[in-house]
């Protein structure tokens, strides 16, 4: 008698196979049980493999690291700084760059590779969103003749091509823009791998499988209540062969489910006088031996993610943080200089060729999460440094939070008082404004939304604000602080002149403090100039000492400067009172005059640590502030004269100059918004 058995065997090829077939556009990208699914076949092994899945959260978390900034603070081209600022804000109409990051960092290091949808611009001359493609919708088309893949082929689902149709997209390329999508697919090198790129840990997805398998074991187990193996004895005759495939059936149905454990071998006899016996097949030392297999798995898993410690990505080892530190650290080192960095590397690159179309492309680096390591050990820690600094070190916020001097509000807010407006503060704890709102005779505070962001402001309402203002104006702000800022403007603003001729406009971008650009702006066109001597005297009109007049009668320069605000920051109304009232003003500056404020009570508690007095031409309207100074540079000319140098060259040689000044390493920020600046503006990380 011929009986049929059936193995369930763990699958062993995990390699993929890349297959070109007669009548189908796309390569397959498969294994020998996953046609043309490798990409699944990956997410499965994720989905079921703890140890897996821990690898590759902890990795693609360090790969993304906490944000991507633009490195180079030094850089003078404000405009591609800001259109890169606008795109990292901004990479499509959902998502910033750094959540797109997010996405493919994950794709990168599960599946090897990471894709990008680019949709251009209706004139195709900027890539105006990306996108993340998940890396399993895709297929690469057959290359052409010069092995270059020119598209790739997108499905929802490709386990049934006949529902989910695929559709082609071209391939990413400058230099043929006809399509308005475009996909970047790209990952690092993989071996005798010409279209697609496989993850770096190929060689322990058999160890993977067997974490899957063991898992499906125990769980069939306890599904099942009937562990172990057993043999299952009939005595009351042999049956037909069909019988025995339904008895067989049945009770497999009923004591093993859908996987493996719990398997049983059935016999049958002619012996009537016997019932049923279930004998038990023992297996010695069971709970060792699944115990070594499972730390063996671990280990192979680690090792083809060159993972050093496993305390990296959260799976415990028996050394504990505390005691074993330095070969921590070690480890964390290793694995960020050796397989993080590289995949960090590559999306920077691939990034930049997307900056390079729209004129943007500037040098970008991760901002790193710190691990999880010191150098010393928590017990060291606790002997030198305070609970809330050993927090800081970690990342945490401190267990007591004080009232910081430093920049500590975030903006302000206008309302009514006596005799006026009252400007208070906002932040952004409770507990700051509740500790400003004691010190000026309150208590409480309240909740202002601005830009869909909860700031607090001190007091429970501003009934209590004015009463307060009604009994002692010394507490809080503003009568005389405004008064100082209002007569500033007053005395030194310039209404825009109608009889001048606007001949150019840039943000004032490396000028030093003392360089005198109308000077040398007017030398350019005669050497023979005279300087209108200031008189020290408040005039609004008041020539610049910088300006010169030419004795041969020719053009005559002068440059001022406007307060105006970067848009691509924000659309939303001035909610500083300095910023508001600068842009209301609608005036124009001389550079002498705006120095002056350095000296002057303007927009007291925004210097360093609550200071009253700062430089203005540097820090704007504080930390956190969306304005800059715009340079115009104005033309007259005496009745019949002519400029004998060109406009345009005049300026960008002056410029020249200007840049070429030695001049100090904070001349950038006048160019910058505090808001674009390290720390927005303040002195210490928000």
């Amino acid at each position: 008698m011929k009986d049929n058995i059936l193995n369930i065997n763990l699958e062993t090829e995990t390699a993929p196979h890349v297959i070109e077939e007669r009548g189908k556009d796309w390569i397959s990208y498969g294994t020998e049980n996953w046609n043309n699914l490798y990409p699944q076949f990956l997410i499965d092994l994720y989905y079921n493999s703890s140890t897996q899945a821990a690898i590759i959260n902890a990795t693609a978390e360090m790969i993304a690291a906490e944000n991507l900034v633009i490195e180079d603070e030094e850089d003078r081209n404000i405009d591609a700084r800001v259109k890169l600022s606008h795109f990292m804000d901004r990479a499509n109409s959902k998502e910033s760059l750094h959540e797109v990051i997010k996405k493919i960092a994950f794709d990168f290091k599960l599946q090897g590779a990471f894709a990008l949808n680019i949709v251009w611009s209706k004139d195709r001359t900027q890539i105006a969103e990306i996108y993340h493609i998940p890396v399993e919708k895709i297929r690469a088309e057959k290359p052409n003749k010069m092995g270059r893949v020119e598209a790739f082929y997108v499905s929802s689902d490709w386990r049934n091509t006949r529902i989910n149709k695929p559709y082609r997209v071209p391939a990413f390329n400058t230099n043929d823009r006809t399509s308005a999508n475009q996909i970047l697919y790209s990952g690092l090198y993989s071996p005798n791998m010409n279209v697609y790129h496989t993850p770096d840990y190929v060689a322990a997805n058999n160890w993977a499988l067997v974490d899957q398998k063991v898992a499906e074991y125990h769980l069939a187990n306890i599904s099942n209540g009937f562990a172990g193996s057993y043999f299952i004895s009939f005595a009351n005759g042999i049956p037909t062969a069909e019988e025995r495939y339904q008895i067989e059936q049945s009770l497999a149905d009923k004591f093993t489910g859908e996987k493996a454990a719990g398997r049983f071998v059935l016999t049958f006899s002619d012996d009537r006088t016997r019932t049923p016996e279930i004998v038990p097949i023992s297996m010695s030392d069971a709970d060792k031996q699944y115990l070594a297999l499972q730390e063996l798995l671990v280990q192979n898993i680690l090792t083809g993610h060159r993972v050093t410690s496993p305390m990296l990505m959260g799976i415990k080892n028996e050394t504990g943080l505390g005691s074993n530190v330095d070969e921590l650290n070690a480890a964390a080192n290793f694995y960020l200089n050796t397989v993080v960095k590289p995949y960090q590397d590559h999306i920077v690159k691939e990034l930049r060729k997307i900056f390079k179309v729209n004129n943007m492309d500037m040098p970008v680096n991760f901002v790193q999460l710190k691990p999880i390591t010191v150098q010393f050990t928590s017990e060291d820690l606790k002997g030198v440094m305070t609970q809330d600094e050993i927090r800081d070190e970690l990342g945490l916020e401190p267990l007591d939070l004080e009232i910081r001097e430093d920049f500590a509000k975030v903006g302000s807010m206008v309302t009514d008082g006596k005799d006026g407006k009252i400007d208070l503060p906002l932040y952004e704890t409770k507990e700051e404004a509740e500790a400003e709102a004691e010190r000026i005779g309150c208590k409480g505070s309240h909740i202002h939304t601005m830009d869909g962001k909860e700031y607090y402001m001190p007091c429970e309402n501003h009934d209590q604000i004015k009463q307060i203002n009604a009994q002692c104006n010394c507490k809080l702000s503003s009568e005389t602080e405004l008064t100082e800022l209002s007569k500033f403007i007053k005395e030194f603003g310039e209404d825009i002149p109608e009889d001048w001729e606007l001949v150019d406009e840039e943000v004032v971008d490396g000028e030093h403090q003392d360089f005198n650009y109308e000077t040398e702006l007017n030398k350019a066109v005669n050497e023979k100039y005279d300087f209108a001597v200031s008189t020290g005297t408040a005039r609004p009109n008041a020539r610049s000492e910088q300006d010169g007049l030419n004795r041969s009668g020719n053009d005559f320069y002068k440059v001022r400067y406007v307060y105006t605000k970067d848009n691509f920051l924000s659309q939303e109304g001035e909610t500083r009172d300095f910023c508001r009232q600068m842009m209301s003003a609608n005036k124009i500056y001389r550079k002498e005059d705006i120095l002056q404020m350095t000296d002057r009570k303007v927009n007291p508690g925004w210097g360093p640590r609550g200071a009253d007095t700062y430089s203005i031409w540097l820090w704007k309207g504080g930390g956190n502030c969306h304005h800059f100074w715009l340079r115009r540079i104005y033309k007259t000319s005496l009745r019949g004269a002519k400029s004998k140098i060109n406009d345009n060259q005049i300026i960008s040689y002056t410029k020249a100059l200007s840049e070429g000044f030695t001049a100090e390493r904070n001349d950038a920020l006048v160019a910058r918004p505090p808001k674009r600046m390290i720390n927005q503006g303040f002195l210490e990380p928000r």
